[in-house]
């Protein structure tokens, strides 16, 4: 009696034991697993999840996943800002191939050259890497051979009026992120604090977006640019380079504002139908005015005249 109760109560003790460890064996026990869990929880590239969310997706414990998102937003595979966590750029890169820049491109391309032959300008396209602008395109003949930019080259984004937009689109924190306090300068007119950007910023947005720079990243040269913007917030920048001139870039900042909305559109055609035809650079438009563009531009406090 007494073996046979041994006996039962060991198998009794071994089911429980087996019972536990098949418990224990749902969740995976590699970190690559997790990782992979963690990542199948976003729904896609504009997917935004706060910290409770992703547990509950997961089936992990709580503790658990804060820890590996800390790891993964650390090695920029997720993103952390105050609205929750999203893909960082190695995941999208990962599920787009070029993280989407040849369609940017592809969208961007007529439109760009039509600039350019509107303006005379040099016309960048560019894309946000960590804190630097990567160009993705320049047109602009003869001029463009005297800027140091180059497609595939980079830039602090903060020296640039294409940077800037894209920035001025960011939430604080993310830009925070981005940087230190002190930023390298390019030139005397650079910016180079933390502080003094987020002003800048903060004009920019008063602005309806449009970013202006003058011998920032490039002494005697000056620059207006606006994003491209998907339905979750700017992907890439263009701009307008040429020699500073006075009242020249108020000119043309509503074209550089109206190419830019139309690759948007052409992006993303729940943001609306792009404008077919092309406008002269002199010609009017009702949406810009003259004193809505003189209010615009009040904003910048001389920074760039």
């Amino acid at each position: 009696m007494y073996e046979s109760g041994s006996a039962q109560s060991g198998s009794s003790v071994s089911e429980s034991t087996q019972s536990d460890g098949a418990a224990k064996r749902e969740l995976p026990a590699s970190m690559v697993e997790r990782m992979t869990l963690i990542l199948d929880a976003f729904d896609g590239g504009a997917s935004r999840l706060t910290l409770e969310e992703v547990a509950c997706r997961t089936g992990l414990p709580r503790s658990t996943v804060h820890r590996i998102l800390d790891q993964m937003v650390r090695l920029d595979w997720v993103d952390h800002a105050s609205f929750g966590y999203c893909l960082g750029r190695r995941a999208k890169s990962l599920s787009h191939g070029d993280n989407g820049h040849t369609r940017i491109r592809e969208a961007a391309a007529h439109l760009l050259h039509e600039l350019h032959l509107q303006t005379g300008m040099v016309v960048h396209l560019a894309v946000l890497d960590r804190g630097d602008c990567v160009y993705l395109d320049k047109l602009g003949g003869q001029l463009a051979a005297t800027l140091t930019s180059r497609v595939g080259g980079r830039a602090p984004a903060y020296t640039t009026a294409c940077g800037k937009a894209i920035l001025a689109g960011l939430a604080p924190e993310q830009v925070d992120s981005l940087y230190g306090p002190r930023l390298e300068r390019r030139t005397d007119r650079t910016i180079a604090d933390l502080s003094t950007l987020h002003q800048e910023l903060n004009r920019i947005r008063q602005r309806r977006g449009l970013a202006f720079e003058n011998g920032e990243a490039m002494a005697g040269m000056a620059c207006v640019g606006a994003a491209v913007r998907s339905p979750e917030g700017p992907i890439a920048g263009i701009s307008l380079c040429g020699p500073a001139r006075p009242g020249h870039l108020e000119r043309v900042a509503p074209l550089v504002a109206d190419v830019a909305r139309d690759v948007s559109r052409t992006l993303y055609p729940e943001l609306g139908a792009p404008r077919r035809g092309r406008r002269p650079a002199d010609a009017p438009q009702q949406s810009w005015s003259p004193h809505a563009m003189e209010r615009l531009l009040a904003t910048q406090s001389g920074r760039w005249m």
